[in-house]
């Protein structure tokens, strides 16, 4: 079974058209769209486009029937953005990492999708046999810790919604514009301002997505603190930037909108030690 080719594409997947859009909240003002390279784990073609919650996603290159692909799993493309549903019709996109054979597989696989992996595998088998593909080492994340840290990626949970936050809590960087039209070097959590608490919960539950069973997930949890400081996390602000009006992004806060199925490689089922809690400073 091979995958359906993307209608109105050349012989070798490369669109006809590009769909171009303006980022509306970029002072640069610069034309967006989805961008073809090739992954760095399996050599394959894979297109990146914006997301609806601002996080970019690597799209596996060919439309797939809907009746192979988990719904959790489909995406469609409108306005040069990506979107995490269908979009009605019976073909949708898939992310490329479900695919990916360097990857562990963050959906339930069809025999469709086995098949369709497992022929990506021998394609990079070959690439590799020849010399034209090196691997990059495993991507970071394929599976859940042991270590009880949590220095990769951590979800937050802020204004009722999770997400999986871009980077380490102490390492969120504001992406407000400088005086000097440059990115400000402050992060988001600052000494001296109120934080959040690790807490264990229902993996899925209070973000709209349907609780996995019997699983108890770490999320450093925001809701307790006033609405304007959960406000400034989101806006990914530090609290210099977050009180000046009229202030730029430099760039788009990279929050993701959680997902226990896409993001199941980020799910921690316990605490961090305490000494790797962030703590509120004097």
């Amino acid at each position: 079974m091979r995958p359906t080719p993307m209608p109105g594409c050349h012989w070798d997947g490369s669109p006809h058209t590009r769909l171009l859009r303006m980022a509306p909240t970029s002072p640069s003002r610069l034309l967006r769209a989805g961008h073809s390279t090739r992954c760095r784990h399996c050599g394959h073609r894979i297109d990146l486009y914006q997301r609806t919650d601002r996080g970019p996603i690597a799209l596996h290159r060919a439309e797939l029937a809907i009746a192979h692909v988990p719904e959790a799993c489909r995406w469609h493309l409108s306005g040069g953005l990506a979107h995490p549903h269908g979009d009605g019709s019976t073909w949708c996109r898939i992310p490329h990492a479900v695919l990916c054979p360097a990857r562990t597989p963050t959906c339930p696989l069809s025999p469709f999708l086995e098949d369709a992996r497992r022929d990506l595998a021998v394609r990079t088998r070959r690439l590799i046999d020849i010399g034209a593909l090196t691997p990059a080492p495993a991507p970071a994340g394929t599976a859940a810790p042991e270590n009880p840290d949590h220095t990769g990626r951590p979800v937050v949970q802020v204004l009722l919604v999770r997400y999986l936050a871009p980077a380490p809590l102490e390492a969120i960087r504001c992406v407000a514009q400088t005086r000097h039209h440059h990115r400000c070097t402050r992060t988001v959590l600052v000494q001296g301002r109120p934080v959040g608490r690790w807490r264990l919960l229902p993996t899925g539950s209070g973000c709209g997505q349907p609780a996995l069973p019997d699983t108890l997930m770490a999320v450093y949890d925001l809701s307790h603190l006033p609405h304007t400081e959960q406000r400034r996390w989101r806006a990914q602000r530090c609290p210099t930037h977050a009180a000046t009006l009229g202030t730029a992004d430099l760039a788009p806060a990279a929050w993701q909108v959680f997902d226990p199925l896409l993001h199941a490689a980020h799910i921690h089922t316990r605490l961090p030690h305490p000494e790797a809690s962030p703590r509120r400073e004097g």
